[in-house]
C-alpha cells in the first residue's frame, strides 16, 4: 500500500489522531451498551436522554469534551452525572491509540474490536456480576472469523494467504478451546472443593473469546495474569479496609442512582432503581473475575506477548 505509506509519512499525526477520536466515539457507544444490554434494551433507540426525561442535544453528547464543558452536570436540570462516562471514553480512546501505534493496521483494527469488548464486559461485570453473550459468544465468533480473514492477527502474514488463513484460524480455534476448557476445569475443581459455585459460565466463554483473538498463549496469560492481578487487588483492598475501617464496595456501581443526573451517552430512563448496597470485600464474598481476566488478556495482547510467547517457545524446545 504505497499510497497509505506515503500519506502516513507526510501526515504522521493523522491516523493516530483518527484512532484516538474513533476510540472516544466507540467509548461513548459502550456507555450506552453497558447500561442497556443487561436490561435487554435496544442500544439504538430511544435516543440518549437525561434522567429527567429531556433528550440530550448533540452538542452535549460529544465524547470526553461534554462532561468537562458541562462540569459534570446535565444542562437541562443541573443534576450531576458520573465521571465514569468520560473515563470509559478516554480509556477506549487510549487503547485504540495504543493498538494503532503498536501493530500494523489490520491487527490494530482487530485489537480495537477486542479492546471494545473487554471494556464493555468489564464494566457490565462490575455492575451486574454477569458477562452477556454479546461479549463472549459473539466475540468468540468474531475472533474466529477475523483469524481466518486477517492472518496477521496471529502473526501469519508472511505465508501464502490460504495457508496463513488456515493456520491462523487453527490458532484461534485452539485458543478458544484451551481458554474455555482451562477455566471450565478450574471452575469445576474449585466448586468440588468449596462446595459452591466459584466461577460463572460467562467467565468460561469470556476466556475462550479472548483466546480466539490471542491464541492459547493469550488465553493462559489471561487466566493466570488475571489471577495475579486479582490477588494483588484483593490484598490492597483488605489492607485499605484494615487501615481505614471504611470498606470500599466489592462492586463499583458508578451509574447514577434514581434522581441523579446521567451522562449523555448512557443516561438511564427516569425511575431507574437505586443499586443495591454492596458488601464489604472479604473471604467468601463474590467479586467479579471478568475485569481481571480482561486485564490479563489485554496486557498480553498489547505488550506481554513478546515475553510470554518466548517463554512458552523455550519450554517447547526443552521438551
Amino acid at each position: 500500500m504505497p499510497e497509505y505509506a506515503a500519506f502516513a509519512t507526510a501526515f504522521p499525526w493523522f491516523f493516530p489522531l483518527g484512532a484516538f477520536l474513533l476510540g472516544a466515539c466507540i467509548g461513548s457507544f459502550l456507555n450506552v451498551c453497558i447500561h442497556r444490554i443487561p436490561a435487554g434494551e435496544s442500544v439504538v433507540t430511544p435516543r440518549s436522554h437525561c434522567a429527567c426525561g429531556a433528550p440530550i442535544p448533540w452538542y452535549d453528547n460529544i465524547p470526553i469534551v461534554s462532561w468537562f464543558v458541562l462540569r459534570g452536570r446535565a444542562r437541562c436540570c443541573g443534576r450531576r452525572f458520573s465521571f465514569r462516562y468520560p473515563f470509559i471514553e478516554m480509556l477506549a480512546a487510549g487503547l485504540f491509540l495504543a493498538c494503532w501505534l503498536l501493530f500494523p493496521p489490520s491487527k490494530a483494527l482487530c485489537g480495537m474490536l477486542l479492546c471494545s469488548a473487554l471494556i464493555g464486559a468489564t464494566f457490565i461485570d462490575l455492575d451486574q456480576m454477569i458477562i452477556p453473550d454479546a461479549f463472549t459468544i459473539w466475540l468468540g465468533v468474531a475472533g474466529m472469523l477475523l483469524s481466518c480473514a486477517l492472518p496477521s492477527l496471529h502473526g501469519r502474514q508472511h505465508e501464502l494467504f490460504i495457508i496463513a488463513s488456515v493456520r491462523s484460524g487453527t490458532d484461534g480455534l485452539i485458543g478458544l478451546l484451551v481458554g474455555s476448557g482451562l477455566v471450565l476445569w478450574i471452575a469445576l475443581l474449585a466448586e468440588s472443593v468449596l462446595k459452591k459455585e466459584a466461577m460463572g459460565f460467562g467467565d468460561v466463554k469470556f476466556v475462550g473469546a479472548i483466546g480466539a483473538f490471542t491464541g492459547w498463549q493469550g488465553a493462559v496469560a489471561a487466566v493466570f495474569g488475571g489471577a495475579i492481578i486479582g490477588t494483588l487487588w484483593f490484598a490492597c483492598v483488605l489492607l485499605w479496609q484494615g487501615l481505614f475501617r471504611h470498606p470500599p464496595s466489592a462492586i463499583e456501581t458508578s451509574p447514577p442512582k434514581a434522581g441523579a443526573a446521567t451522562q449523555p451517552t448512557a443516561a438511564p430512563a427516569p425511575g431507574t432503581p437505586e443499586p443495591a448496597a454492596s458488601e464489604p470485600i472479604g473471604f467468601g464474598v463474590h467479586v467479579p473475575f471478568g475485569p481481571m481476566l480482561a486485564a490479563g488478556g489485554l496486557l498480553y495482547f498489547l505488550v506481554g506477548h513478546r515475553w510470554i510467547d518466548a517463554y512458552f517457545a523455550g519450554i517447547a524446545e526443552l521438551l
